[in-house]
């Protein structure tokens, strides 16, 4: 099946190198590993990253506000480094081949343009504006005491399930 997967996006694979996510979370007997330690890595990352949102002030309500109002460069200053970098780093990986600690070759497949991405992006932006929170820092605020913040998490998950239960449906 690993090379099954990998002809689907690289004809040219070796046989001998791994995919970035094709065995993640399984210890090579098609059983998921579990317990703490398993993801204690993602667990760290994510709370360093956790920390830095609210250092930056990126969880702040009133800085998303600002953003959406026009009012300050620091969101948009921020999500455009990170798109920078990003893309950066993602010409690095392709050129050189860079590979993960465990030696999993990264294969970035090409994307192709949607037009539900429009409306998804429309969908997302909406919601950001009005709740103050975007998915990824939801659960820095409500680390950081903004309780509230709990009502946009639950309708967040509902919408995920939402979009899964309609997705077969939906345009693609």
């Amino acid at each position: 099946m690993k090379n099954s997967l990998k002809n689907k996006y690289d004809s040219s694979a070796n046989p001998d190198d791994k995919l970035v996510g094709e065995a993640d979370g399984f210890n090579g007997s098609d059983q998921p590993q579990s317990g703490l330690t398993a993801n204690l890595k993602y667990l760290i990352v994510g709370v360093l990253f956790g920390i830095v949102f609210i250092k930056a002030e990126i969880v702040s309500w009133f800085r998303i506000q600002e953003m959406f109002r026009l009012d300050s460069f620091h969101m948009y200053g921020v999500i455009g480094s990170a798109v920078v970098v990003g893309l950066v780093s993602i010409q690095l990986i392709k050129k050189f081949g860079f590979k993960t600690m465990d030696g999993e070759r990264v294969n970035i497949p090409d994307k192709s343009f949607d037009q539900g991405q429009i409306y998804g992006g429309v969908l997302f932006g909406l919601g950001w504006a009005i709740t103050g929170a975007c998915p990824g820092p939801l659960f820095a605020q409500i680390g950081s005491g903004f309780l509230a913040v709990v009502v946009t998490l639950l309708s967040a998950i509902a919408g995920t399930w939402t979009y899964g239960a309609v997705r077969s449906r939906l345009p693609h």
